[in-house]
């Protein structure tokens, strides 16, 4: 099973407001960066749009080790999960899980690979995950660039 690093972030400007996300990916010598742009969103939907689609990229299971800096997609991921799913997608609060639909799109992903979830410190100089948030940070400068041209 191939082995592939993926490093992921999410950016809002105001939030909810305009939105970008960015990934790297890395396969032996091979790095691919892909990025994103949505008009109207949240920060922690971007941050898992990041995921989702830098998942969605591996054309077979994969070991993935997974680098997020998003605290809401490693607890989710990692620890709250199942108790949604107990409670029929319920926060512990008796309340309906936000983003329930990238939720569930990222359990599907994620039971296809074999996904080692990291978190890293945000803005903390590591060179992927500011890679990322350039990415992310210029998808959403991109976009209004070109809406300010029409």
């Amino acid at each position: 099973m191939d082995t592939v690093e993926i490093y992921t972030d999410g950016a809002c400007s105001g939030n909810p407001g305009p939105g970008g996300y960015g990934s790297v990916l890395k396969y032996g010598e091979t790095t691919k960066e892909i990025s994103g742009y949505a008009p109207d969103t949240t920060n922690n939907r971007m941050e898992m749009t990041a995921v989702i689609e830098a998942l969605r990229r591996l054309k077979r299971p994969c070991k993935v080790r997974l680098f997020t800096d998003s605290q809401y997609i490693m607890k989710g991921m990692t620890q709250w999960l199942p108790g949604w799913i107990k409670r029929n997608w319920l926060t512990s609060q008796k309340k309906p899980v936000l983003n329930r639909d990238l939720w569930e799109e990222l359990l599907r992903l994620n039971r296809k690979h074999h996904i080692e979830w990291k978190w890293v410190k945000g803005h903390n100089h590591h060179p992927e995950n500011e890679r990322c948030d350039y990415l992310a940070r210029n998808a959403i400068k991109q976009h209004r660039k070109a809406e300010n041209n029409h």
